[in-house]
């Protein structure tokens, strides 16, 4: 599997794992909403479902584990970066508000 094949499989599942769970409940209003509204709604619903239960089953078939670990490392790797240029930015915009030189 080549790196771009297993950064866009994680990107997907990073953003249907981060779906909001709720319930799709209808607006009371229902002479604002349209039969067209509501049939589209339903559909693009349906469909995100049967990708995302689609998306699901193939991270189960296909979990293995240095996938894992290769996730894991680059998000370790990528916290510690962004940590480290998060704390320069800080020091550097105190001792801007310090007027330090």
């Amino acid at each position: 599997m080549g790196t771009r094949y297993l950064l866009a499989l994680f990107l997907v599942l990073l953003a249907l794992a981060f779906e909001v769970q709720g319930t799709h409940e209808p607006q009371e209003d229902e002479a604002a909403s349209t039969p067209l509204l509501t049939k589209v709604q339903e559909s693009l619903l349906s469909y995100w479902d049967s990708a995302k239960t689609a998306a699901q089953d193939l991270y189960k078939k296909t979990s293995l584990t240095t996938v894992d670990e290769k996730i894991r490392d680059m998000y370790s790797k990528s916290t510690a970066a962004v940590s480290t240029y998060a704390e320069i930015l800080t020091d550097q915009f105190l001792s801007l508000l310090k007027g330090d030189s």
